[in-house]
């Protein structure tokens, strides 16, 4: 079973959903409709955006193309 992450981990992972939900937002897109996009459930979005799941970097970049955001805006 892996290790626990730290609580940093955790509070970065939810900055950077809450990033991807505003761009999300920005675009217009809905989170069923960004998930179609990229391919990914719209409940694994919800997941993202709220800080609950890690998506992995594949994703990252399919989400900042859909978005239109740059991927380093999304993770600074």
């Amino acid at each position: 079973m892996p290790a626990e992450q730290p609580a940093w981990v955790l509070t970065r992972r939810v900055q950077i959903g809450a990033r991807i939900r505003d761009a999300r937002l920005h675009a217009d897109l809905s989170q069923v409709a960004l998930g179609t996009l990229v391919g990914l459930d719209h409940k694994t979005i919800h997941r993202i955006e709220h800080g609950i799941s890690d998506p992995s970097l594949g994703a990252l970049l399919l989400i900042a193309r859909a978005t239109g955001a740059p991927l380093t805006e999304l993770v600074q």
